[in-house]
């Protein structure tokens, strides 16, 4: 029997109409697959179209064209399979963080009595079981990613879509939380979708790294498999030859992608 592709975006096209009832078209005949228990991580110049990708998977953009099935059946509305982990904070600051995990339950019907309980084992999982009774306020960048992520999970959704995620956390916090997300992700191989800037950050957590051209209609131009050995640490895997290696591989297509894209940002700028 064969296994469901989790996510698959076959020639999917994403346009916006714009100023002057121009259409921009952001992403052109992207291809891409994320099977069942498969990391992947996505790279590629500022505005090249990282995030619209993951809006497609999540259900949150219509493409223009193409098709994007969620475990081998057309997707239509919301992503109902994913849980989605944006760059910005996302919680409630009236709310403790026992009560934003708790929530991700709450609003789906599961009462108060069965939803605490639950969340207090995600954030013991997560590190912060002895910070339930905290707002968001009392908790540092890290913390609060942490209870974003126990949010999410609680849920326990099949897909993970995850916008640079720990984008605005530390170099030190950064490799804190990739090691979490690996171990959380090691329990039960979600199938994950990962957009970030960082190219050693997405050698370091994922199977695969995929690579975006600069835009406007960017493509997916590259396509490499990780082969090194899991269970990874993260603070250690970037030392290893072979990351290296890759690393430099990867750089070579991605570097020339990411001077197109800051040429074209500094033209707009002067055009302005």
């Amino acid at each position: 029997m064969t296994t469901p592709t989790a996510v698959a975006l076959e020639d999917a096209k994403v346009a916006f109409r714009v100023a002057d009832d121009r259409v921009y078209t952001a992403v052109e005949k992207a291809h891409l697959s994320v099977a069942q228990g498969e990391f992947v991580a996505i790279v590629g110049p500022t505005g090249c179209g990282k995030s619209t990708l993951l809006n497609v998977a999540a259900g949150l953009l219509k493409p223009a064209a193409g098709s994007v099935k969620i475990f081998d059946q057309p997707l239509a509305g919301l992503n109902r399979d994913a849980g989605y982990l944006f760059q910005a904070d996302a919680l409630f600051p009236w709310k403790t963080a026992l009560d934003n995990v708790a929530i991700g339950l709450e609003i789906h019907g599961t009462p108060r009595s069965e939803a605490l309980p639950r969340a207090q084992k995600w954030l013991t999982s997560v590190g912060l079981g002895a910070f339930a009774n905290r707002y968001p306020h009392m908790l540092s960048g890290g913390q609060r990613k942490r209870v974003a992520l126990a949010q999410v999970l609680i849920r326990d959704p099949k897909i993970l879509l995850m916008d640079e995620p720990f984008g605005p956390l530390d170099a030190q916090t950064r490799q804190v939380m990739g090691n979490l997300l690996l171990d959380l992700w090691n329990a039960d191989r979600k199938a994950v979708l990962f957009v970030t800037h960082d190219l050693e950050e997405a050698i370091a957590l994922a199977d695969r790294v995929v690579i975006m051209s600069a835009g406007p209609s960017s493509r997916i131009i590259g396509d490499w498999r990780v082969t090194l050995p899991r269970p990874r640490d993260i603070f250690e895997v970037r030392l290893d030859k072979e990351f290296h290696a890759l690393h430099r591989e990867i750089w070579s297509v991605l570097k020339d992608e990411v001077m197109k894209g800051y040429a074209q940002s500094s033209q707009a700028a002067e055009a302005v």
